[in-house]
């Protein structure tokens, strides 16, 4: 028999809302004919539904319960309709909605292993997490390609730190990222452009602020250095008769002169000047000799070994040196009975030693370096630098 001799076959509903199968040959008023086979599976199963509420609703016996009865003319209708539904083409849709069988277009096809998509951040794959959403952000190809939109989202906010607006590129191929962001309103844009402005300026009002209060602290040091000079009695009546412009602009300028000087390492020249001339003068021979008595001759062109220059080392001796230079002249000029000059000499005799002493010791260190040997490692000479090492210890102790 050809399929246009069959009966045409459909479903419909009764009265009581029973599913019937309706051949084309016979027509009932009585029932409601289903438009598509779609339709009909789901009034089933809102019907089931509804019959399995009503059973656990009821406190009696659920074995005693009967499933719903399909009421049909010829034959009861299957449950399981699965070469009807394989049959059903995509023209049987309703209201535009898709067929079962039809497949999704929006669907990612995955053939090959070179198609699979790897995130390079957490180097998971479709099959780890099939709901998750990819972007292919930049040219990259390859295993670099693909990217969680999550995990693109957490490492474009910990390059950007905090500022929404700052631009973040592909650390392998240097794409632009396009970031875009929803309209917040102009409120939010309004905030969002103060916030900048403020993240701009904030460094210009913090060095102003900075060098500000370097100023005023020069200021005051240079007062407190005058009273302390000239005495405090005398520095207030001077300060106060001076011009304030005058104050302003020379008040600061003790402290810089007094760094300036300190920069200035004076011992270094007379030390050379000494180390030249030392065979003329009987009394620096002991202290500067011009040769050693090792294979190693000291030339008048090695220049004496200078301090490492140390930032803190000069501000501290340049601020220190008023007070020192006042404790240097009452102790060593206290019949000088104006305070200006007793505090000048008591600067200009500890400038002095302490001149002296550190040319003296830098000399020494030149003298221990020339003399220096590089000894062979064994026992005995082992055993005499342990020696030496523990005397120079207790010494120091």
């Amino acid at each position: 028999m050809s399929d246009n001799n069959l009966p045409h076959i459909s479903y419909g509903l009764d009265s009581p809302g029973r599913i019937v199968r309706i051949e084309s040959s016979i027509t009932r008023p009585t029932i409601g004919r289903l438009p598509s086979i779609e339709e009909t599976l789901r009034r089933l199963s809102t019907n089931l539904r509804s019959e399995r509420q009503i059973n656990e609703s009821n406190s009696g016996d659920i074995s005693d319960v009967q499933p719903p009865a399909i009421v049909s003319d010829e034959e009861p209708l299957p449950i399981v309709l699965s070469d009807s539904i394989n049959k059903a083409q995509p023209n049987d849709a309703i209201d535009g909605a898709s067929s079962l069988n039809q497949p999704d277009v929006n669907a990612p096809v995955i053939n090959t292993e070179d198609d699979k998509r790897y995130c390079w951040v957490c180097f998971a794959t479709d099959e780890d997490d099939a709901t998750a959403s990819w972007v292919k952000p930049c040219h990259c190809r390859g295993t670099t390609k693909w990217v969680h939109q999550g995990c693109i989202q957490r490492w474009v906010d910990e390059k950007q730190k905090g500022r929404a607006g700052a631009h973040v590129a592909c650390p392998q191929c240097n794409t632009e990222y396009i970031i875009v962001y929803p309209n917040m309103g102009p409120l939010v844009v309004v905030l969002d452009t103060i916030d900048g402005v403020i993240f701009r300026i904030c460094p210009f009002i913090a060095a102003s602020i900075l060098a500000a209060s370097i100023y005023w602290t020069a200021v005051t040091y240079g007062a407190v250095t005058v009273m302390q000079v000239v005495g405090h009695k005398d520095g207030l009546a001077m300060m106060e008769q001076a011009d304030p412009l005058v104050l302003l602009v020379g008040l600061p300028t003790i402290p810089i002169i007094l760094i300036l000087g300190k920069m200035l390492r004076w011992e270094d020249l007379a030390l050379s000047l000494l180390r030249r001339h030392a065979c003329k003068v009987p009394i620096l021979r002991h202290f500067l000799p011009s040769s050693y008595s090792d294979d190693r001759t000291q030339s008048e062109d090695v220049p004496p070994m200078s301090d490492p220059i140390s930032a803190t080392r000069i501000l501290c001796g340049a601020l220190l040196l008023p007070s020192i230079a006042s404790i240097c002249g009452k102790i060593f000029f206290e019949s000088i009975h104006s305070n200006f000059q007793r505090t000048l000499f008591g600067g200009i005799a500890f400038i002095v030693i302490k001149g002296a002493f550190k040319i003296y010791h830098k000399q020494q260190q030149y003298v221990r370096q020339c003399q220096r040997r590089i000894m062979d490692y064994t026992e005995n000479n082992v055993a005499l630098y342990r020696r030496q090492q523990n005397s120079e210890t207790n010494q120091t102790s």
